[in-house]
């Protein structure tokens, strides 16, 4: 008489997750009452044992970047967990691609069982059904249709002068007895009254900054963190925990503190997109809706000196190569360049602005830095053999095997780059880590760049000058000397992506480089 068959344990996750922005009925699909579902079908299937309950109270169902989901994918890839029980698809996700992915192939990969309870699916019984790809795809159109909702209820309540944000602008609290109302914060609202009678009295915004440093004031992010929030603020570097220029100055601007209410500043363009800065005229604007903390005449006086101090001025001089490309290899923020007896020289702009409390000097002259820079250059074009021989064949092959439709793309590429170079100049500029005579040389660099681009993109859809390759300094340089001479600003947008600079002289260099040299050295790797 034969043994019987021993049972297979399976080690079970226990999934539950509840997001109101998804349409979830708070009621039914409440956390306790899928624990309460999900352990009363384990204790009627013995071959079930509990090895974590994984809840995502609060997140959304649209996308899979979840806290527990992701901690229990690492549980199935530790090897802890081979069985997933949920109460129904939806609380698995409303993303039908991922879910799909994930449900047909990731869990099937990893020998791991699905247990959907409400639609009756359990892939160790056999291959899930057709209706499935279906099922989730319904689950994604109904988060869709919420979210649109949602968004129509919102764009209500802010034209009637509601607040709807997650977090009090800095000066403002929410009003316990009703959250769509602000309430001037007492602690903070002191500060915003400081550095609008500073800037009043002719103080610049770096020197407010340094001095609220110096004085241990908590930047706003850092100040609601203290405040026990969970707040986050995608217009600083991370770690950035003191005051700047760009906080200052977006304090000055915020009609908030004249008691109007600014919202509707971003849009997203899909469910899971990144949100855009909208217009300023398409912001949604409501006066008088809570209690000033500045009063209208100096809000008014605050405003003309802003707008003033924007007047355009004309610069001829030339325009540093390393624009846009320099780094502080600590902090990330962008170096500043300075000028002194005739001399060039760049520190952190961190520790230029607002002191040696945020940062160090990060100290490099721009002739030691171009002399590095073209060094490691050379050093890794020198590895290529019969250099001048693959630099003649590459300018003479190019017009034959690139197509106009490349060559356009190429050409298209460039211009979206010199415009990304020509709005990180202006962010610099905002956040006072290059001078406005820096900026207007860097801008009309940038426009000269442009215009150049434009024309020949033009001639290329003409089809009046299709033979020519555009001239680049590094390949004439290494026909005539076998090495390049000189570094130029097309040269490094060509070659480098980013330089980072370290204290103790340590520079570390990250290429991109351009079609050109990227065909040289693949050529040299492939013999």
């Amino acid at each position: 008489m034969c043994a019987e068959k021993t049972a297979r344990v399976w080690n079970t996750a226990l999934y539950c997750r509840l997001s109101r922005e998804d349409g979830d009925r708070p009621e039914s699909d409440s956390i306790s009452n899928q624990k309460d579902l999900l352990t009363g079908f384990v204790a009627e299937h013995p071959e079930l044992r509990v090895t974590d309950v994984y809840v995502d109270d609060g997140f959304t169902g649209t996308n899979f970047d979840r806290p527990s989901f992701l901690r229990m994918i690492r549980d199935i890839e530790a090897g802890r967990v081979d069985c997933i029980l949920v109460k129904d698809l939806s609380r698995f996700g409303r993303d039908y691609i991922e879910a799909g992915r994930y449900l047909e192939r990731w869990l099937p990969a990893h020998g791991v069982r699905f247990l959907a309870l409400g639609d009756g699916i359990d892939n160790e019984r056999g291959a899930y059904d057709m209706m499935l790809p279906l099922k989730n795809l319904f689950n994604a159109q109904y988060a869709k249709d919420i979210s649109e909702k949602v968004k129509t209820a919102m764009h209500t309540k802010q034209a009637r002068g509601e607040f709807i944000g997650a977090f009090a602008c800095y000066g403002y609290l929410k009003d316990p007895e009703n959250h769509n109302h602000l309430v001037v914060d007492p602690v903070a609202a002191p500060v915003v009254q400081r550095i609008f009678d500073l800037f009043d009295s002719g103080i610049g915004k770096v020197r407010i900054a340094r001095m609220l440093n110096a004085e241990d004031v908590p930047c706003p992010s850092e100040y609601k963190r203290l405040m026990g929030e969970k707040y986050s603020n995608n217009h600083r570097l991370e770690g950035t925990t003191y005051w700047t220029y760009a906080t200052v100055h977006r304090i000055l601007k915020s009609e908030m503190y004249i008691g109007n209410l600014e919202q509707g500043r971003d849009v997203r363009l899909q469910m899971h997109g990144a949100a855009k800065r909208k217009d300023r005229t398409d912001w949604v604007i409501v006066t008088g809706t809570h209690e000033p903390i500045i009063s209208p005449e100096q809000w008014g006086r605050v405003q003309a000196t802003l707008r003033s101090s924007a007047r355009e001025q004309d610069f001829t001089q030339n325009v540093s190569p390393f624009a846009g490309f320099l780094k502080c290899g600590d902090c990330g923020r962008s170096m500043a360049k300075t000028t002194l007896r005739g001399r060039t020289f760049y520190t952190c702009g961190s520790y230029k602005r607002y002191g040696e409390t945020v940062c160090s000097r990060h100290y490099v002259t721009r002739e030691a830095l171009e002399k590095i820079v073209l060094d490691d250059l050379n050093r890794i074009i020198a590895s290529v053999e019969d250099l001048q021989a693959l630099a003649k064949q590459g300018l003479q092959d190019a017009p034959r095997s690139t197509s106009a439709k490349g060559e356009k793309e190429k050409l298209d590429g460039a211009l979206a780059r010199v415009r990304r170079l020509r709005q990180s100049a202006y962010e610099d500029y905002r956040d006072a880590l290059i001078s406005r005579e820096d900026f207007l040389r860097y801008r009309d660099d940038y426009a000269a760049q442009e215009k150049k681009l434009e024309a020949q993109l033009a001639a290329l859809e003409d089809s009046r000058s299709r033979s020519g390759a555009p001239a680049r300094p590094w390949v004439d340089s290494l026909l005539t000397h076998g090495r390049m001479t000189q570094l130029d600003r097309q040269t490094i947008a060509e070659t480098i992506r980013e330089i980072r600079v370290f204290e103790g002289g340590k520079i570390e260099i990250t290429y991109l480089f351009s079609d050109g040299l990227a065909a040289l050295l693949e050529d040299n790797d492939d013999g």
